[in-house]
């Protein structure tokens, strides 16, 4: 059975592994790496410490970005990266670092492509194509 998590499940799953984080508590493994991505995103501390942000609706008409999204989106390419999957990733990751020069921009690059793989995939009604989502990330600037 495939475990379906909720958005408002990934919202508490987030923000409790942000709250133990913050105190100093032990963390589950996947609520480790939950925090290494939160971490690298102070600009979105005060959403957990505040439940009416936690659970509101981020759309475009907002005009920002849905900070669950995103976070979410690293979270799949923390895993895509530590197991290589799709094959190649990780090689394409360690090209934009060299790139970027900066880590975390790099992996931004790759959120943005596998966003934008992901979206293309559920507008057409069918599985994410990982060739174009590797693709995307080759002929990005």
């Amino acid at each position: 059975m495939l475990f379906q998590p909720s958005r408002d499940d990934v919202r508490r799953f987030l923000a409790e592994s942000y709250r133990r984080w913050r105190a100093g508590l032990p963390l589950e493994p996947m609520q480790a790496v939950a925090t290494e991505v939160i971490a690298l995103h102070p600009e979105y501390f005060a959403l957990f410490d505040d439940e009416t942000q936690l659970f509101r609706d981020y759309t475009p008409e907002d005009g920002g970005v849905n900070p669950f999204l995103h976070l979410t989106l690293h979270l799949a390419v923390a895993e895509q990266l530590a197991i290589d999957q799709p094959p190649g990733i990780k090689a394409l990751y360690a090209a934009r670092v060299q790139k970027r020069g900066d880590p975390h921009e790099a992996l931004h690059d790759l959120v943005e492509a596998l966003g934008m793989t992901l979206f293309e995939a559920q507008r057409a009604g069918r599985m994410p194509d990982n060739d174009s989502y590797l693709e995307r990330i080759r002929r990005l600037p």
